[in-house]
Parts: structure tokens; C-alpha cells; sequence
């Protein structure tokens, strides 16, 4: 799909471009957008990327994974009533989705690919999606996070004056979105058209011989790190202090009087710019305790972060500049990786925006959509971001570079960033490791995920920034 979007792309440029005599702003365009992907976006981005994957091996490396597991297994219990407690593949998504709550993507993949291997030990008709297996991909596919990382890093790397702003939408649309999936699945797996047919004896043998080299082959090797040391008892005093200490924060700025917030005031406009505008959460102006609350927590959510995973693995006997080396390592072989699909995706956007076809469409679909509150910037980025990560990751980045880093319609973007997923490329990648040709409602369930998402995070990004 992503091959005829792009070659539709630089075809239609050249047409548009050739019909409306702008063919000298489509070269242009195509040779900026490829220095723009390089020089403004990848490689300010290695340093950023450097610093969230050494903090996530810290996390990983402490144990606060394997720890978030066990906290949801109650639920998970109730979400998978076909799976037994105690089975290996219960674990495996505890894991994954852990990990995917916490970023981890380097680790989410292998943990997704080896609780599928898992499911499919229960799967009585090999080749056809169950019940667990579609719940366990809605989950993934509406992208259950906490810290939509790679947004923040682009907006950072763009020099957002509050990177961090969409933390708290993100969050609260993201769990729409996971509602939303679940009880889609949940609601669908019933349905005539879904129901699960067993196939033929010899069709079932074939399948599942042909599952298992599959699914061997496709699963990476993961290890469990090992166990760390158990906590001690000054240990948890000290973890016990830092933690008052940010709540005492929290709660400070979202009760504190309207002098203090006053005080502030005057305290910015002496140190920073006229230009520079007060962060929302200080705006005496934003009264609604819940916008305040949401933008307290945006405020405070990275430096917790930055100083939580550290301390807590500190005190688990890791060593923690060791193993953030480790993890920043891959900061530049990231920034690297995503150089080609920035080049690719940019250069067609730039030749097709440079022929006037990206106006062409906004000018088309504005009637329908400005009614509805839905900017028509937003419509490429979330027509691809079911396909593709890389090209939707692009898209962004064109976006934050066109519109500015804290733009109302790039805060809305990078929300939908953070909540929803590669729908398309997770089911084909999971179910393809174990040979699974029939998904059943996964792929609808997944969509409709996508679909609650972006509308909460249009919703909840014009209460919040608007």
C-alpha cells in the first residue's frame, strides 16, 4: 500500500506540476525536503533519542517491567478468560504490553512475537486468529503508552518551547482508543461473519506444520534480565522521599493560590522574553481544575521520569551509567535507520506540495471537515499512520516543520502520534509469525481503535490548547 501511495505522490506531482506550469517548485521542493530530512530532523534527533533509550534500559534493566506485569495481571485475567493464569503466553503479554506502556519498543516486538507463539499452543484451528489472539492485538494496536517518546523527541529536536505539552492529551487519548479497541473486540468476536470455522484435517496439519519453522524462525531471541538486587530499607526511604517530593509538586501547582501563580507571572516575564508565552499550567487565566491538573502533570511527567528511573535502579544495585551507555548507543543507529524513509516520504510530500496538490486537497476536503473541528493538515498523516510508522513519522516532522512545534494543529498530531498505531504492519508482522491467514475482526477492531483516537485527540486537544 505504502508503494502506490508514494508512487502516486511523485506521479501526481509531476502531473500537477507540469498542468499548472510549476515544475521549477517541484524540483525545489524535492531537494529540500531531502536536506530538511538529514540536516534539520535525523540528526538532531540522535541526541534526544540517545537519552530516552538509555533511561528505558535503566527501566528495563531494574526490573520496574517485569514489576508493572504483575500489577496488571488481575486484569489481564479478566480480559483473557480463554488463556489459564498460569500459562506461559499470560506472561508474555503481561510483558509486552509492560513494555509497550513504558516504550520499550525494542523489547515490545520480540515479547509481542513470543506471546503469539504462546496463544498459538491454545489455538485448536491453526491458521485462524482466536479470541485471545484478536484481544491481544487491539491492545497493541491501540497503542497502550504513557510517554509518546518520539513525538516529544521531534518536537524537542524542532525547539518546542513545551515538548512535553502532550504528554497528558496523549494519555487521555490513548485510553480511549484502548476502550474503544477492547470493547470492539469484545463485541465483534460473536458476530456471525466472525465466528471461527475449523478447517479441514489436512488443512489444520499443513497449517501448523507450517507455523511452527514460521514462528521459530520470525521470533527474535529475548532474554529476561536478570533478577536485581532486592531493595533495602534506606533504599526505600530515599525512594519513598523523592516520591513526596514530586507529589508535594504536583499538588502544590494544582492548588496552590492565585497569588503564587502571580508571582510567577512577574518572575517569567523578568527572565524571559516578551515573546516567550507562560507555560499553560501558570496561566492564571486556564480556572478549570482539570486543564490545570493535565498540564501539571505534562509538566512534571519528564523530569519524574528523568530522575525516577535512575534513583530506582540505583537502589537495585544496577549500574546505571553502564547501562544508560548501553541503551544511548542506539540513539544514533535509530536517527540513522529513519533517514531513508525521511528522505522517501519528505521528497514526495515536498514535489507534491510544491505542485500545489496538497492545497488542491486541503481546498477539496476543508468543506467537510472544518465543520467538524478536524484540521485538514492531519488527513495525510492519519491516512498513513494505520500503514506505516516510518512514513507517519515523517509526515510529523514535515508537519512540525511547516506548521511550527507548537502549533495547536501540530499538538493535535503529535496526540495522534502518541495514541494510536501501525495497525496494518502490527497484525502482519504478529499473526505472520505464526502463519495465522484468517484475523478474524483484529483488523476491524484495530481500526476502530485508530478511529476513537484520532477524534479524542482532535476533541481533547482543542479543550486543552485551543
Amino acid at each position: 500500500m505504502l508503494n502506490y501511495l508514494w508512487l502516486a505522490l511523485v506521479t501526481l506531482a509531476a502531473l500537477i506540476g507540469g498542468a499548472t506550469g510549476r515544475m521549477k517548485e517541484v524540483t525545489e521542493g524535492a531537494f529540500q525536503m531531502a536536506d530538511t530530512a538529514v540536516m534539520k530532523i535525523a540528526l538532531p534527533l540522535v541526541g534526544v533519542m540517545a537519552l530516552w533509550l538509555g533511561l528505558m534500559r535503566l527501566a528495563e534493566r531494574s526490573g520496574l517491567v517485569q514489576q508493572v506485569a504483575r500489577a496488571l495481571r488481575p486484569l489481564m485475567r479478566r480480559l483473557f478468560p480463554d488463556v489459564p493464569a498460569d500459562h506461559p503466553a499470560m506472561g508474555s503479554m503481561l510483558m509486552n504490553m509492560a513494555a509497550n506502556m513504558l516504550g520499550l519498543s525494542n523489547a515490545a516486538t520480540p515479547l509481542g512475537l513470543r506471546a503469539m507463539r504462546d496463544l498459538e499452543t491454545l489455538n485448536k484451528n491453526p491458521g485462524t486468529a482466536t479470541n485471545a489472539m484478536c484481544t491481544f492485538l487491539a491492545i497493541n494496536t491501540s497503542s497502550i503508552q504513557l510517554l509518546p517518546t518520539t513525538a516529544i523527541a521531534i518536537l524537542a529536536a524542532q525547539h518546542s518551547k513545551d515538548p512535553t505539552a502532550i504528554v497528558g492529551t496523549a494519555f487521555l487519548a490513548t485510553i480511549c482508543s484502548t476502550i474503544a479497541g477492547v470493547s470492539a473486540v469484545k463485541w465483534m468476536q460473536n458476530w456471525r461473519i466472525f465466528r471461527i470455522v475449523p478447517e479441514p484435517a489436512t488443512a489444520a496439519g499443513s497449517s501448523a506444520s507450517a507455523a511452527g519453522p514460521h514462528a521459530a524462525t520470525a521470533e527474535p531471541e529475548f532474554s529476561v534480565p536478570v533478577e536485581p538486587t532486592p531493595m533495602s530499607l534506606w533504599g526505600r526511604a530515599a525512594l519513598g522521599l523523592m516520591l513526596a517530593a514530586f507529589a508535594t509538586v504536583l499538588v502544590w501547582i494544582v492548588f496552590a493560590p492565585a497569588g503564587y501563580h502571580a508571582a510567577t507571572a512577574a518572575l517569567h516575564a523578568k527572565i524571559f522574553p516578551a515573546h516567550v508565552p507562560l507555560p499553560a499550567w501558570e496561566d492564571t487565566s486556564t480556572q478549570h481544575f482539570a486543564l490545570r491538573a493535565i498540564g501539571a502533570l505534562s509538566l512534571l511527567a519528564v523530569p519524574f521520569l528523568l530522575v525516577f528511573f535512575p534513583l530506582y535502579a540505583s537502589l537495585r544495585g544496577v549500574k546505571v551509567y553502564e547501562e544508560f551507555v548501553e541503551g544511548a548507543k542506539e540513539g544514533f543507529q535509530v536517527a540513522i535507520r529513519v533517514i531513508p524513509f525521511l528522505v522517501a516520504i519528505l521528497v514526495a510530500i515536498g514535489m507534491f506540495r510544491g505542485a500545489g496538490g496538497i492545497e488542491a486537497l486541503k481546498s477539496a476536503l476543508a468543506p467537510l471537515l472544518t465543520p467538524l473541528g478536524f484540521p485538514p493538515d492531519l488527513l495525510p498523516m492519519v491516512l498513513v499512520r494505520p500503514l506505516s510508522g516510518s512514513a507517519t513519522t515523517a509526515l510529523f516532522a514535515e508537519l512540525v516543520q511547516r506548521l511550527g512545534p507548537d502549533a495547536l494543529v501540530t499538538r493535535m498530531a503529535g496526540t495522534i502520534f502518541g495514541s494510536t498505531e501501525t495497525t496494518f504492519y502490527v497484525i502482519a508482522v504478529y499473526f505472520g509469525s505464526v502463519a495465522v491467514r484468517r484475523a478474524r475482526h483484529a483488523v476491524a477492531a484495530g481500526l476502530i481503535a485508530d478511529l476513537v483516537g484520532v477524534i479524542a485527540s482532535v476533541v481533547i486537544c482543542h479543550l486543552m490548547f485551543a
